[in-house]
């Protein structure tokens, strides 16, 4: 038999698990660690359980104590688990934007909750920080662990988190890739997994009216940057104490609508139910992962909470045609763009031993601005014109030299079933187009000009 004391003892060991669907037409083994299988349905009980039992063994935290804190809901839950196994009582804070789910989770579980508005800065006396700051004052035999500067939030990610994701993949891991909010699970993992393999790269996920990016990338806390977002749970108006920007390599921002509508794909495709900010890690991941991961890399992305915290929000179409954010049809996908191809319309490609000048005819003759290069009937290069251009510009003596040696990589191949949003996210300036095996023996392009048409029509 195997029986736990209490339900913060089942509390970690979270599964992992490939993504199938969702990531068709990217580089890359892409997992995601399910957080929401942790008994408060979030990875903040990991956080909140080493939160309490630090503060008990620095005697901060006496027996009837009461624990106070600011929250968007999740750390809440981890606290309120804990306090209800050890004894002790809750009040937390939270701001507006939250859903209601969360506030009726909270109050479900014995805790006094005080919503507050998301429309003040950080130090204003209504902010939900302040107000959990106040409180704390306020009450007798209490403590304010803040999350946000608490140095226990990362540690515990850093023994735990991090660690399994190691075990998990076997050591194989080349990319981390998770929302920044207080930052905990961000940097502690990125912390124990550098400490293993220095190579790993970490991406951090942030949102539109989140400051982290740029403050990554110029050092400059601009205030500009801060403005109401609705995506919970990442981004924020402040630098907190667990955000170690070194140990973060790149942040990428998704805005709310592409978060949210990653939210229900994941529901919808993977049989993933699970939170807003799990759609901004996954969307701002595989846009990184478009550009940057390669076949033999393996990709690990935090999913951190449950669905049921967003039945009101993201998972109601209503309240997504009310935000602009429901799509009214599906996405066209690669197979159906190149089934609308006229029946005369056929692919150029070059061989590999062409000279530079002919393959400038072809293009110009065909009206074409790219075309596969091919070798032994292996696509193994491309050609670009803009980049033709520039290397004859450049070195006129080019001209008659072979297109093997001025080719860029080979255009990427994707399966029929590519969604358009996919395919815009994969063709950009400099991978101008995909292929597509049209079922056949052969293979047919989409290019930038294909991908728009389909926009605009759809």
């Amino acid at each position: 038999m195997r029986i736990y004391d209490s339900i913060v003892d089942t509390i970690g060991n979270t599964p992992m698990v490939r993504l199938n669907k969702i990531n068709q037409g990217y580089p890359g083994n892409i997992l995601v660690k399910v957080e929401y299988f942790n008994p408060g349905n979030s990875m903040k009980d990991r956080m909140a359980l080493k939160m309490i039992e630090d503060a008990e063994a620095a005697g901060t935290l006496k027996p009837g104590g009461t624990i106070i804190e600011g929250t968007s809901g999740n750390t809440g839950m981890g606290l309120a688990l804990g306090a209800i196994a050890k004894g002790y009582k809750c009040i937390f804070t939270l701001a507006d934007k939250q859903s209601q789910e969360k506030i009726d989770i909270l109050r479900a579980v014995g805790a006094e909750v005080f919503v507050c508005p998301t429309s003040v800065d950080a130090d204003d006396p209504r902010s939900y920080y302040s107000v959990a700051q106040r409180l704390h004052r306020e009450t007798p035999n209490s403590i304010y662990p803040n999350q946000y500067d608490n140095l226990s939030n990362s540690l515990a990610h850093y023994e735990t988190t991090g660690p399994e994701i190691w075990s998990d993949t076997g050591g194989t891991i080349t990319h981390y890739a998770a929302g920044v909010g207080t930052g905990g699970s961000m940097c502690g993992v990125s912390k124990f997994l550098k400490e293993q393999n220095s190579d790993i790269v970490t991406i951090g996920i942030d949102t539109y009216g989140s400051v982290f990016k740029k403050y990554k990338e110029t050092g400059v806390f601009d205030e500009k940057e801060i403005y109401p977002y609705m995506t919970e749970g990442i981004g924020e108006d402040i630098l907190p104490k667990n955000v170690d920007f070194d140990l973060i390599d790149h942040f990428v921002k998704v805005t709310d609508k592409d978060a949210a509508i990653m939210t229900r794909k994941l529901a919808r495709e993977e049989g993933l139910f699970c939170g807003w900010s799990c759609g901004s890690a996954v969307a701002g991941a595989l846009e990184w992962a478009a550009d940057n991961l390669t076949d033999d890399d393996t990709m690990v992305i935090i999913l951190p909470d449950h669905g049921t915290r967003y039945l009101g929000k993201v998972y109601s179409d209503s309240w997504m045609k009310d935000h602009g954010f429901l799509e009214e049809r599906e996405y066209s996908t690669a197979g159906e763009i190149i089934g609308g191809y006229d029946s005369a319309r056929s692919m150029l490609s070059v061989d590999v031993n062409t000279p530079v000048s002919e393959a400038v005819r072809l293009l110009t003759e065909a009206n074409l601005s790219q075309a596969p290069v091919t070798e032994n009937n292996m696509f193994v290069g491309s050609l670009i014109d803009s980049k033709l251009l520039s290397v004859m510009i450049n070195n006129p003596d080019a001209r008659e030299s072979p297109v093997g040696e001025v080719m860029g990589k080979p255009f990427q191949i994707v399966p029929k079933d590519t969604t358009l949003d996919v395919l815009a996210s994969l063709i950009n300036r400099d991978n101008p187009a995909v292929l597509v095996p049209d079922g056949g023996d052969s293979m047919r392009i989409i290019t930038q000009h294909d991908v728009l048409k389909a926009v605009t029509e759809a």
